[in-house]
């Protein structure tokens, strides 16, 4: 089994907490291999004090919905105060942090770009450095792998709190290793520590880690989930339903005025790597379409391996956009598109109004994926088949 930074720093570095007053910045997903909280062990550890947690987008508990906004409270088994992160205030400020001696920030990644957590490392890394504050990282698996980077980086004008830095989509990248990335990035004077894990590699999917998997929000309920989310995640600058409001969220892609056996007739004749798309009908119980039959379909995932998730969620919308045009449209957030925030740039919006295949689309982010390749060597901690 592969073991956390949770439980590396509980079992063998736990001397680096003796007299601190920790805020511990975590969710549901903060357990270790023995399904134990990160906030209990914490709480009753006799070297240190847990004086505040901090909770990301979804809560603490991780039952919220996706941008509801989340209030201070506190953690019912302790008592201890927890700060949202995901409200009015974003980031930690200086009364929060008024007390703490050491922050901790132990929540489990997805592996894209977009998902908020990464963003809240960001803020959370400024703060510290602000605060001069030490930060433990501890580090956690990319559950859908170290190897492949997909889609195009992000452009800076396009920086938002679903794009905290020049990643691409899929940036196969740990928190542990993002950590280092920002703080490069935004050239942070800054103690961190990244307490790396053991015995993982960088071709390991989460099954293989033989840790239990949590689900970190309401919508990311499996690993098949997390799979297909980089790409899919895409739908949501759309009039589509991403599938939110089923038990498939992300896995279905469709809307009521979609035919779905010719969609998935046109997309299995795309031949896109590693996955089979079958028509699926489904009525959301929320978001896009709520109480409305959909018709669309279901991504089933043939080879995880040769999946390249980003590319499937283009092939999706163009083929939909081509078949469409009269239903098809793009959603707007604060006079911006949508589209444009969740890819990091205009291009691919103006790539498919323009009638660019999807194979060009792709094609077109290579040149910048061999550059972040290389860049990132710098912020690995794990190499393949790393035995540690």
């Amino acid at each position: 089994m592969v073991r956390t930074g949770l439980s590396v720093l509980m079992h063998d570095r736990a001397d680096e907490l003796a007299g601190k007053r920790i805020g511990l910045v975590t969710n549901a997903t903060g357990i270790d291999g023995e399904f134990r909280s990160n906030i209990r062990l914490l709480a009753e550890h006799p070297m240190c004090t847990l004086a505040a947690l901090f909770a990301p987008e979804h809560g603490i508990s991780a039952v919220h919905q996706d941008g509801c906004e989340v209030s201070t409270g506190k953690e019912p088994h302790t008592g201890t105060v927890v700060y949202s992160l995901f409200g009015a205030i974003r980031k930690p400020t200086i009364e929060m942090l008024q007390g703490i001696d050491l922050l901790i920030y132990d929540i489990q990644d997805i592996g894209a770009r977009f998902y908020t957590f990464i963003t809240t490392l960001a803020y959370l890394l400024e703060a510290a450095a602000e605060q001069d504050l030490p930060i433990l990282v501890l580090d956690r698996p990319n559950p859908i792998g170290g190897l492949s980077v997909e889609g195009p980086l992000l452009e800076p004008e396009l920086r938002s709190f679903i794009g905290a830095g020049r990643l691409p989509i899929r940036h196969g990248l740990t928190v542990g290793e993002l950590a280092h990335f920002f703080r490069h990035g935004r050239q942070l004077d800054l103690d961190l520590t990244v307490i790396s894990m053991q015995g993982w590699q960088r071709e390991m999917w989460y099954d293989e880690t033989e840790l239990p998997w949590v689900m970190p929000s309401p919508n990311m309920p499996t690993l098949d989930t997390a799979i297909v989310y980089p790409g899919a995640c895409l739908v949501e600058g759309t009039n589509v339903s991403e599938g939110r409001g089923t038990t498939r969220p992300f896995e279905l892609i469709g809307a009521p005025w979609i035919d779905a056996d010719n969609l998935a007739d046109q997309l299995n004749h795309e031949s896109v790597p590693g996955v089979h798309f079958r028509p699926a009908h489904f009525m959301p119980v929320f978001s896009k379409h709520r109480d409305t039959v959909c018709h669309g379909v279901q991504l089933h995932v043939l080879d995880r391996d040769l999946f390249a998730p980003v590319a499937a969620g283009v092939a999706l919308l163009e083929t939909i956009r081509r078949m469409y045009p009269n239903d098809f449209r793009w959603m707007e957030h604060h006079s911006r598109y949508s589209i444009d925030r969740l890819a990091g740039t205009t291009e691919l919006r103006r790539q498919m109004e323009a009638g660019i295949p999807w194979r060009e689309c792709v094609a077109s982010w290579s040149a910048d994926l061999a550059d972040f390749a290389e860049a990132r060597d710098e912020w690995l901690l794990y190499s393949q088949k790393d035995s540690r």
